[in-house]
């Protein structure tokens, strides 16, 4: 299953720079950027260490990438987000302490200055396995989730306002979305609201609201914030509308080392009756690339 992915991966940023070797007039506008890190944590105490603690070592990655292009009216937006890390105590197996896939694709055509109309289409899981750890007393591990399990594909036609490069806010009346519970080991514990006995549920008619802010706040410090509110008009209860936000900060220190603070919250009843979050603070290298050719 891992294989289609990566092709929608390489799709998303490298047809669009073939498509920019053809393309030579003065009025189009190609905007790319590159950004992958990689931060490390460790630490390590003597058995004898009265002050108490662990010895653990950690990591995360975190790749994202966009590849935006102009011409007069049209615009065709892509990006990719990859977050993935693993957290290793002592005596104990490693566990995953972020893991992300967020692929977006968005054409739109301009009926003024600042408003699009377009048609888009996101894909949103995660990497690998994913459990509740030491559910019984003898320690067992409860598988929870994996590749495509659950797995979100979304459709959306609307508008969008756009008055400047960092903000955006998308309206969309119709967006479609499928739900994906790829694996039946994770369907005997959770169903991400896919009825039982299936592998997808369809939401056909529903509504999507989606905004993104990217600005450089202050000299080398860096915000992004990406928000998704989806609502199933069959189920127009307050609860019920799923939320989800995703923030960056990110602080250069050099070319290569930056310190950065990522967070994540999801809000669906379908997973849960509460707020689910996570969030990570690294010191790491990072390697960007802003406006490079597709040559």
């Amino acid at each position: 299953m891992m294989r289609p992915l990566f092709i929608l991966c390489a799709l998303l940023l490298s047809v669009p720079s073939v498509f920019a070797q053809t393309v030579t007039e003065p009025d189009t506008v190609w905007r790319r950027s590159f950004a992958a890190g990689i931060n490390l944590n460790q630490s390590a105490f003597s058995d004898n260490w009265k002050a108490g603690g662990i010895s653990s070592i950690a990591f995360n990655t975190n790749l994202d990438a966009r590849a935006d292009y102009k011409r007069d009216k049209v615009s065709w937006d892509n990006a990719v987000q990859l977050q993935y890390g693993l957290i290793k105590n002592k005596d104990e197996e490693g566990r995953k302490s972020i893991d992300r896939i967020y692929l977006d694709t968005k054409y739109g055509y301009a009926f003024s200055s600042d408003w699009n109309t377009f048609v888009s289409a996101n894909f949103l899981s995660q990497f690998t396995k994913g459990y509740e750890y030491d559910v019984d007393e003898d320690g067992t591990d409860r598988l929870i989730s994996n590749f495509l399990s659950p797995g979100f594909l979304t459709f959306a036609l609307g508008a969008e306002y756009k008055p400047n490069p960092y903000f955006s806010l998308r309206l969309s009346p119709f967006a479609p979305r499928f739900t994906f519970l790829a694996d039946e080991s994770v369907g005997e514990n959770e169903r991400y609201g896919v009825p039982e006995g299936k592998q997808v549920r369809t939401e056909w008619l529903a509504a999507m609201v989606q905004a993104s802010y990217t600005r450089d706040i202050m000299a080398n410090l860096n915000f992004k914030a990406n928000y998704l509110s989806y609502i199933n008009y069959k189920e127009l209860e307050g609860k019920k509308i799923d939320h989800m936000l995703n923030a960056t900060l990110a602080a250069k220190v050099n070319r290569y080392i930056n310190v950065n603070l990522m967070a994540n919250f999801v809000y669906d009843y379908d997973q849960d009756a509460a707020v689910q979050y996570n969030q990570s603070l690294g010191l790491g290298i990072l390697y960007t690339l802003q406006g490079f050719s597709a040559r």
